[in-house]
């Protein structure tokens, strides 16, 4: 058993797409990292994975799903729910229980490192930046979201113009980047798309392993299927784009430890602007850098070690199943 050498919070939004419930399910079996809290966090307004206005309250229940189809139940770690609506400007934070979790945690004594790892908006962390803006010198963000960097990447053919968990709540996203330091390590858009698992063989490596692979299929073939009668057919692979998440915590290298057979640019954080989009203005770094704010640098992951990632979650989804 390995030590529990990070702690991690996870905040995401469990009732959408259900790539997340992968994330969760693969972060609750990882002996290295201490989960320290599961927030559940809210969707867009209408979304149509969850169109009502209860969805961080939701992804709490789905979060107790996913804890009984692993079987633990006993030593599950604590939910807190997020807020269920964004934020209304850049200086009013939402004191949910998922962004108080975040701050108590940042505050705490313990010499570990501190991840919050967020597959969603950001609402949880820019509210918690907000009620406690010494946090950003106590924990790193993890995050799945945002758009190509045009020094990096190009998006993908008809792309949305906003990245879909940068527009869940545009406001936080601005608090964290245009105005917080909080260090950052950025999983955008033509990163996560690289998770691709064909159905084939999610059929055969994870379907096989218990209550938890049954779970974890059937949400994602019932996206499939809905898809498929609003004439929208995903093919044969979907995006498990929330792994990452553990693939950049719980599977660090284990001398000097980092994510270190994954690739990242060092880049100037973007400026948000109202509309959701991003400014990155000239690609080298501005008057915010070292200071916080935009042109402060930031982690920008462009490859993924998905080997890793897929065959430690097969792997621990056989042994969990064995047992």
């Amino acid at each position: 058993m390995a030590d529990q050498r990070i702690r991690v919070i996870i905040d995401n939004d469990y009732s959408g797409d259900p790539d997340g419930l992968v994330q969760l399910a693969h972060h609750l079996l990882s002996p290295s990292v201490d989960i320290r809290a599961v927030i559940g966090s809210h969707l867009r307004p209408g979304d149509p994975f969850d169109p009502s206005d209860r969805t961080a309250d939701n992804a709490c229940d789905r979060i107790r799903d996913v804890i009984v189809a692993l079987g633990m139940v006993a030593d599950a770690p604590p939910i807190a729910v997020g807020s269920n609506t964004g934020l209304v400007d850049r200086t009013t934070p939402i004191a949910s229980a998922g962004a108080r979790a975040i701050v108590d945690e940042a505050m705490r004594d313990d010499d570990r490192s501190l991840y919050v790892c967020c597959g969603a908006g950001l609402t949880e962390l820019a509210s918690a930046w907000l009620l406690e803006p010494r946090i950003a010198d106590r924990l790193t963000l993890v995050w799945i979201g945002g758009l190509e960097d045009p020094a990096l990447a190009v998006p993908p053919p008809v792309a949305d113009p906003v990245e879909y968990n940068q527009n869940i709540d545009v406001v936080a996203a601005q608090v964290v980047f245009n105005e917080s330091r909080i260090p950052i390590w950025q999983v955008p858009r033509n990163a996560y798309r690289q998770a691709l698992v064909s159905n084939a063989e999610a059929g055969m490596r994870i379907r096989p392993h218990g209550a938890i692979g049954s779970l974890l299929c059937d949400s994602i073939d019932r996206v499939a299927d809905l898809a498929g009668r609003h004439g929208l057919p995903l093919g044969e692979t979907y995006v498990y784009g929330d792994s990452p998440l553990v693939l950049l915590t719980a599977l660090q290298s284990s001398f000097q430890p980092d994510p270190s057979s994954s690739e990242y640019a060092v880049r100037p954080a973007p400026r948000i602007r109202d509309d959701g989009t991003a400014d990155f203005g000239a690609g080298d770094f501005g008057a915010g850098a070292g200071s916080g704010g935009v042109g402060r640098p930031i982690r920008v992951y462009t490859r993924l070690d998905l080997r890793l990632m897929f065959e430690d979650l097969f792997a621990k989804l056989a042994a969990t199943a064995r047992r």
